[in-house]
């Protein structure tokens, strides 16, 4: 498995010889990330990098490999112990790393090493802590959702995730909400709420299924992205779903995850527009059998 590398010291307890060590390794067998660190053939190339700098996987770069949401990363993230001195560059064992020309990588030192030192990627609770430190506060909500969600974490770990930051950041910790079923609903989630509206997630309509978000008890929200939603198939039932929905009384706005990641600013116009428009649930739109998703994750047909 990549997520621990070897030294020399484990292969040749495994019975291997220094020749057939360099052999394997000059066969694309092992991967000498850097001296006495090697890792299996099928290691990410992101897990090589961190490794070869000197240090774990963490932050973006380690959520993007377990898939939690994250908004946008461009960087290598790397977790380093403390007083760490001899870092190398991750595309070069043989150099060292200038912390003066980064060239995208971003070290953390945030966090004590957790468990055994052939780990090669942070724990994903210390990566979500890191994540914090790295992003704007509702991406970071969102990655915790998408966390907790996919049940990576569990709802104490988040208590150990503002533990590890600053106290300022215990703010955010009341905004998590792993019923969020991806990135772009949460980011929806958090405008809805900054415009001051009463927000319930993955809410049950008899005849309907379940929608992603019901503002103030009248405007429905669907955060659609193409993976779901490109096949004409699946468009001509949403749109069934929003006549039926129409005919209760609902609202329904309906976005695209390309929207709501690349257009915030957009996005957060229409929702104050039709917020403040003075929308209010007709008499009809009160008693449809709307009922509460639970806090498990469901995907919806």
């Amino acid at each position: 498995m990549w997520d621990t590398h070897r030294t020399r010291a484990d292969l040749f307890a495994d019975g291997l010889s220094g020749r057939q060590i360099t052999a394997a390794v000059r066969a694309g067998e092992l991967i000498r990330a850097r001296r006495d660190r090697y890792l299996p053939p099928e290691t990410p190339d992101e897990v090589v990098r961190a490794v070869r700098v000197g240090g774990r996987l963490t932050c973006l770069s380690l959520l993007r490999l377990h898939e939690i949401f994250v908004l946008t990363n461009s960087r290598l993230h790397v977790q380093l112990p403390p007083r760490m001195s001899r870092m190398r560059s991750p595309h070069d064992r043989s150099r060292r790393l200038n912390l003066a020309k980064l060239h995208g990588t971003r070290l953390h030192w945030l966090a004590p090493r957790e468990d055994d030192g052939a780990a090669t990627c942070a724990s994903v609770v210390v990566a979500l802590a890191h994540a914090v430190l790295c992003q704007a506060p509702r991406a970071a909500i969102a990655s915790i959702d998408s966390a907790v969600n996919k049940g990576l974490v569990r709802t104490e770990d988040i208590a150990t995730i503002f533990h590890l930051l600053p106290a300022k950041y215990e703010v955010m910790r009341p905004l998590i909400d792993g019923r969020a079923q991806s990135g772009p609903e949460t980011l929806v989630r958090l405008m809805l709420l900054g415009l001051g509206c009463v927000v319930d997630l993955q809410v049950e309509f008899d005849g309907v299924g379940f929608v992603d978000i019901v503002a103030d008890g009248w405007l429905v929200v669907e955060c659609d992205s193409k993976q779901h939603h490109a096949d004409w198939d699946q468009q001509v039932k949403d749109y069934t779903r929003d006549l039926q929905l129409a005919q209760r009384g609902f609202a329904v706005l309906r976005l695209t995850a390309k929207d709501i990641m690349e257009r915030p600013e957009e996005v957060l116009a229409a929702l104050r527009g039709l917020v403040f428009a003075g929308g209010r649930p007709s008499s009809h739109a009160r008693g449809t059998g709307a009922k509460r998703r639970s806090s498990r994750s469901r995907s919806r047909s």
